[in-house]
């Protein structure tokens, strides 16, 4: 069973340019996910799907293999599905294909090695991590708010349970993925409550965040 993972990293970005090259600490933000990858001996390789040249050298040297990404599936609306069916379509037999997005430098560290023991034991054929939502969530209608998951005066510790989607990790067979698909209709829901699942860096403030939380736990 031969398993690889896909680090998407584009060069455009509008809202934090050329973020994957920035320094988180001392190495590129990339490099954290490359480096996590590679701690993993059941992934037989680690690419990274790019059409930056100064991405590709980053990844390289940190021990990545590179594709190049052509200029049409490179867009801002493009989907990171395009990206990873591109690595897959020109390469041998691959089982799984694991995802991790650059934006998400932080994973615990047993999550990777817990998830694909899931994964493999229970025969998914997708798996992606959800956090908690604890939030009392509504919409403005009418210049009226709305409560949508709870009543006003409820406690929030009695709202029932919603998730989002933290985009710390994917695991999905490769067949599935050159259908156009990430998460599958039966995809397994991986529950991760920990304050990296809140680190997924679009602007200058989701950078800033992420370094004191790399500060706070390099002191520890």
């Amino acid at each position: 069973m031969k398993t690889i993972a896909i680090i998407p990293a584009r060069a455009g970005s509008k809202r934090l340019p050329n973020k994957n090259i920035m320094h988180l600490g001392n190495i590129p933000l990339l490099a954290h996910s490359i480096i996590f990858a590679k701690q993993h001996n059941f992934i037989s390789e680690v690419y990274v799907s790019t059409d930056s040249k100064e991405i590709k050298k980053i990844a390289i040297q940190y021990g990545a293999k590179v594709i190049d990404r052509p200029e049409n599936i490179s867009g801002d609306f493009e989907p990171t599905v395009s990206a990873l069916k591109h690595v897959l379509e020109d390469m041998e037999q691959v089982d799984n294909v694991i995802l991790l997005q650059p934006t998400n430098p932080f994973r615990p560290e047993n999550l990777l090695n817990e998830a694909f023991e899931i994964f493999n034991q229970e025969n998914y054929d997708s798996l992606f991590t959800v956090s908690r939502n604890f939030q009392k969530l509504g919409k403005i209608l009418d210049n009226k708010f709305k409560p949508f998951n709870y009543e006003i005066g409820q406690r929030s510790q009695d709202l029932e349970p919603l998730f989002f989607e933290n985009g710390l990790l994917y695991i999905t067979k490769a067949k599935l993925i050159l259908d156009d698909v990430i998460i599958s209709e039966n995809a397994f829901p991986l529950e991760v409550n920990h304050i990296f699942a809140n680190v997924d860096i679009d602007t200058n403030e989701d950078f800033e965040y992420a370094k004191y939380l790399l500060n706070k736990f390099e002191q520890k």
